[in-house]
């Protein structure tokens, strides 16, 4: 019971009541239907980003790129459906043909971050870090830092008509992705990889996994997902906006480091993440609610990492310790 009761996951969950019941206190208007809704709407793009995040930081690697991603990839949607639109192509066929263009996209920008640190042996932070800066300045050359608006009017409908007044289809469709990812990263080979990669790299190799290939899928997936937030957010807006993963990277890592995995690489779990996500992105509407400007959101993500890491730190040096004493 008392194990149970420390998990980071369950410490989250309270913390998370807590935050609710403080702000629901403030202002009433947080736990209406309509602040779930919104409040949902921002969680999915850092949740589809933040699983990919989860995923990469489980092999003890970082993903900087997610969030120019996310913008390079809504830009692509955009141009395709609109190019597709103007030339008389069904909305249906534009719709598919964009969403693949987009994940197609982030996933080539997952498998170049990839091939940096797998054939050229970069560090993941530079690696990242050099694909994040080059998909920022693609997308703002391709669009002069405008908006790219124009595809099919369905866009608009599909992404803003909502059921049970806080659901919509895309929104279905991350909370089925995210159910997929949590089962293979806690119940297949590919996940239980994922954790033995982070935890020792060389005993991986050893018990004859292909390191180099496995980290190049990890980091194809979270380029894919980041691909895939990029839609989510197009649907959301009906327009592609070269802004629209600025600090996103952010709170995604913030996502998963806040919900128990570990920077050190091997330890982390789905529904921490999970967790991280609704703190992270719940933070802003309750400070807006509240009559606290925006930009503390900032402030608060970067005070959360820094205690997560703190107390990932601490619980690595008691393990250790208790190790040695044993």
């Amino acid at each position: 019971m008392r194990a149970a009761l420390l998990r980071q996951d369950v410490i989250l969950l309270v913390v998370f009541a807590a935050m609710v019941a403080f702000f629901t206190g403030m202002n009433s208007a947080f736990l209406t239907a309509f602040s779930i809704a919104n409040i949902l709407q921002d969680w999915a793009p850092v949740m589809l980003l933040a699983i990919g995040e989860t995923f990469v930081i489980v092999t003890a690697g970082i993903d900087l790129s997610v969030g120019s991603n996310l913008g390079l990839t809504g830009v692509v949607c955009a141009l395709t459906m609109r190019h597709m639109h103007a030339a008389g192509d069904a909305a249906a066929l534009s719709i598919l043909v964009g969403i693949v263009a987009a994940l197609a996209t982030g996933a080539l920008v997952g498998l170049v971050n990839g091939l940096l640190i797998t054939k050229i042996k970069l560090a993941p932070f530079i690696a990242t870090l050099a694909t994040m800066g080059a998909a920022a300045g693609i997308t703002l050359v391709v669009t002069n830092g405008v908006q790219i608006a124009g595809g099919p009017r369905q866009v608009i409908t599909i992404g803003n008509t909502t059921y049970l007044r806080v659901l919509t289809v895309p929104l279905i469709a991350v909370f089925v992705v995210l159910l997929v990812a949590w089962a293979v990263l806690a119940g297949t080979r590919f996940g239980r990889w994922t954790y033995g990669i982070g935890s020792n790299e060389f005993a991986s190799r050893g018990a004859g996994i292909d390191v180099r290939r496995h980290l190049l899928k990890v980091y194809l997936l979270s380029g894919a997902l980041a691909g895939l937030a990029g839609v989510f957010v197009y649907f959301r807006l009906g327009s592609g906006s070269p802004t629209s993963g600025q600090g996103q990277e952010l709170a995604a890592i913030a996502a998963a480091v806040i919900g128990g995995t570990s920077l050190f690489g091997g330890s982390g779990r789905m529904s921490g993440t999970v967790l991280g996500a609704l703190i992270t992105t719940s933070v802003l509407s309750g400070l807006i609610l509240i009559g606290v400007e925006p930009n503390w959101q900032q402030v608060v993500i970067g005070a959360l990492i820094a205690v997560a890491v703190g107390v990932q730190g601490i619980n690595i040096g008691r393990a250790r310790k208790g190790a040695r004493d044993g």
